[in-house]
């Protein structure tokens, strides 16, 4: 039998050994935070890589101990005050926009932005207060009268009625008499840098529901911006969810992110109580783990790889390094 011949054998073998390997695959499930202080963390979202859904992934950060929640935008990170997953939505808070402890003291600000390739996007329940305003610059007017009045520009004037303005949330009086202040909602990050460059500073106000049930009339102002998100359902994370087939966490494959199902006993592409997965415990890539040949395995294997090589070599004739048909192993 050929060197050749011999060492495609023995490579086979060796293959066939590393498939056998059993992997030392770990479930996700566990690796999964529920909470970000006193902010649960549920589905679609997740604070570890390989949880939730793959539309959010990198998008909320938990810092400090676990104890800091964080959304991360093109415009910077903003500390997340809640989340509510039954009206889909964050509110976050700019450390950067104006609050009631700056009085007329207005610092400088920048403008909050979304990516809109994301599947998150700025409320249109969000209320947005402008201080100081070039009033050669902005249309700043009695929004009722100016609209009755230019009804073709009623949507480009800054509204200087507003019912915020003259009853500032948690601070009324907080403003004298020489700080301007209009409402007006920017239909784009654009329009809003273009306020920005022409006010002093900006605020941001949405409106809380008290769950009283006798909308709009349960609503009161608050600081701070709404965020609506969208919930992707699919009848995966449904069927992965069923607590009667395991009640499995919902997440994704970090290379390839494709739907996995974490399970406590290994992750899946199905379900939990999957025989599949009872039978085997280690099905399916794991998301932020890895799946491989036990080191033992690999390690004994190279050494018989070089070993072999070895013995190859000391059979093999001294050719002064011409290669021949008896001595060619490629």
């Amino acid at each position: 039998m050929s060197p050749f011949h011999s060492y495609s054998i023995f490579l086979s073998i060796c293959m066939t050994i590393l498939l056998l390997q059993p992997s030392t695959t770990l479930s996700q499930s566990h690796l999964c935070r529920s909470s970000c202080g006193d902010i649960p963390i549920n589905y679609p979202f997740g604070i570890d890589d390989g949880c939730g859904s793959p539309y959010y992934r990198h998008m909320l950060i938990c810092s400090d101990n676990n104890t800091k929640l964080e959304l991360r935008t093109p415009s910077g990170k903003y500390p997340v005050k809640s989340i509510s997953y039954s009206d889909p939505h964050l509110l976050v808070s700019d450390p950067f926009m104006w609050n009631c402890q700056d009085r007329d003291n207005f610092r400088p600000t920048r403008s909050f932005s979304i990516d809109s390739s994301t599947h998150f996007t700025v409320s249109p329940q969000n209320d947005y207060l402008f201080f100081n305003c070039d009033s050669e610059k902005v249309i700043v007017e009695p929004k009722p009268l100016f609209c009755e009045r230019f009804p073709d520009r009623c949507d480009s004037s800054c509204d200087s009625s507003s019912y915020l303005c003259r009853h500032l949330p948690e601070c009324g009086s907080a403003l004298g008499s020489r700080v301007s202040c209009c409402s007006y909602y920017p239909k784009a990050t654009q329009s809003l840098r273009l306020m920005l460059q022409n006010c002093a500073t900006y605020t941001s106000v949405y409106w809380r529901s008290t769950g009283a049930g006798n909308a709009p009339y349960d609503q009161f102002p608050e600081y701070g911006i709404r965020v609506d998100f969208e919930f992707p359902v699919t009848t995966k994370c449904l069927l992965c969810q069923d607590t009667t087939k395991g009640g499995g966490l919902c997440g994704f494959d970090t290379r390839t992110q494709n739907f996995l199902c974490l399970c406590k006993k290994g992750n899946i592409t199905t379900h939990c109580n999957d025989p599949v997965l009872v039978k085997h415990k280690h099905i399916g890539a794991v998301a932020g783990t890895v799946t491989a040949v036990s080191a033992a395995g690999a390690i004994g294997v190279g050494g018989g790889v070089f070993w072999y090589l070895r013995k190859l070599r000391a059979k093999a004739p001294v050719t002064c390094g011409v290669q021949s048909n008896e001595n060619r192993i490629f």
